[in-house]
């Protein structure tokens, strides 16, 4: 069934308010229009294109700033960001992140992205990574990208605090981890080394 322009557009900007880091090309082929119709629609209605509206979401919902470490340090593009409770980024993956054989992306770029996601979201001077537990659930290959997701769990009983961090594809889980953090505020964790697991 083919819409008319008024609902094409109105779903639009629902889909757009619900998922605000979808692309053009991807609302080209959820409404089965080409890109420069979802260009033109989105000009009607002002809504901006991808890149501005993660500045956007990114302004508008952060009200504190990175304390463990320098926001530039972290991999990938923070846009949004709740000290202790929740963080998301997304890394375009670039040819520098894959193997030039078969482009696929180096899993040590997924890790990272993930692992200083889970060190910014502490509101802590300082914060390390004391045990990680990773699945990779499927390969990820250039040109595509990646959105990490960070909610903070509370302390476990080591005294750590617990961080599970989701990264997706297009919705599709690509790579989970729990991160256990040593921060200087927590009482009875000790961290052994940066990084194990």
């Amino acid at each position: 069934m083919k819409r008319t322009k008024a609902e094409r557009q109105r779903l639009l900007r629902e889909t757009i308010e619900d998922t605000p880091f979808i692309t053009d090309e991807d609302l080209a082929r959820k409404f089965n229009v080409s890109i420069q119709t979802i260009r033109l629609d989105r000009m009607e209605h002002a809504i901006p294109e991808l890149r501005e509206r993660i500045k956007t979401v990114a302004t508008s919902q952060w009200n504190e700033t990175v304390k463990a470490l320098p926001l530039e340090e972290v991999i990938g593009e923070v846009i949004d960001l709740e000290l202790d409770s929740r963080a998301i980024s997304i890394l375009n993956i670039q040819p520098e992140h894959v193997f030039s054989r078969n482009k696929i992306a180096r899993g040590h770029h997924l890790f990272a992205q993930a692992n200083s996601l889970a060190v910014a979201v502490i509101n802590d001077e300082l914060a390390l990574t004391a045990k990680t537990e990773l699945t990779f659930t499927r390969q990820v290959k250039e040109g595509e990208r990646v959105v990490a997701k960070a909610v903070v769990e509370g302390l476990n009983d080591k005294g750590y605090t617990v961080v599970r961090v989701s990264s997706y594809v297009d919705q599709e889980v690509v790579f989970k981890g729990v991160f256990y953090m040593y921060r200087s505020n927590d009482q009875k964790g000790e961290c052994t080394d940066e990084v194990s697991h």
